[in-house]
């Protein structure tokens, strides 16, 4: 396999991969162009429950579909788009949200990055404040009695 061929195989392989592959079927599309569009939007924050690190809208799994397919029939049925995303969230819960709601029982997941953060932040600034001051002579001087007994063994050794 020639350099050449190699080189082209591998930018076709990177432009399959940058183009965005959304499993939803053509039975599954709604002919109303406004309830498709919102299908979409909350597909595409709903985790699929097999694959769990893809929305119902790019996964290809059975669950998938059928999550596809109940929004849709929600919305058909006049739901709003909160009312669809309650409904899904009261039946398989919220770890079916791919953005989690910031709720009393969420808080340590929303909150503990950005504190953990101002903590590390904090002991950055301590640690930098105490390497100022020891470098800027906040070392106290000896007493007489230590300068005597450094004096002393200078003096032997």
């Amino acid at each position: 396999m020639t350099l050449r061929l190699a080189l082209s195989l591998l930018g076709l392989l990177c432009l399959l991969g940058s183009t965005s592959v959304r499993a939803v079927e053509p039975d599954e599309i709604l002919k109303d162009p406004a309830l498709e569009a919102r299908a979409r939007h909350i597909s595409e924050g709903l985790r699929c429950l097999v694959c769990q690190n893809q929305s119902i809208d790019d996964s290809n799994a059975p669950l998938a579909r059928d999550l596809r397919v109940l929004v849709r029939e929600r919305l058909k049925a006049g739901d709003s788009d909160g009312e669809v995303i309650d409904f899904v969230v009261a039946r398989y819960g919220e770890f079916v949200l791919l953005k989690p709601r910031f709720t009393p029982h969420t808080w340590m997941l929303w909150l503990a990055t950005p504190v953990l953060f101002l903590v590390a932040l904090f002991g950055i600034f301590l640690a930098f404040r105490r390497r100022k001051t020891a470098s800027a002579g906040g070392v106290a001087p000896l007493s007489g009695d230590e300068q005597n007994r450094l004096d002393r063994l200078l003096d032997r050794g």
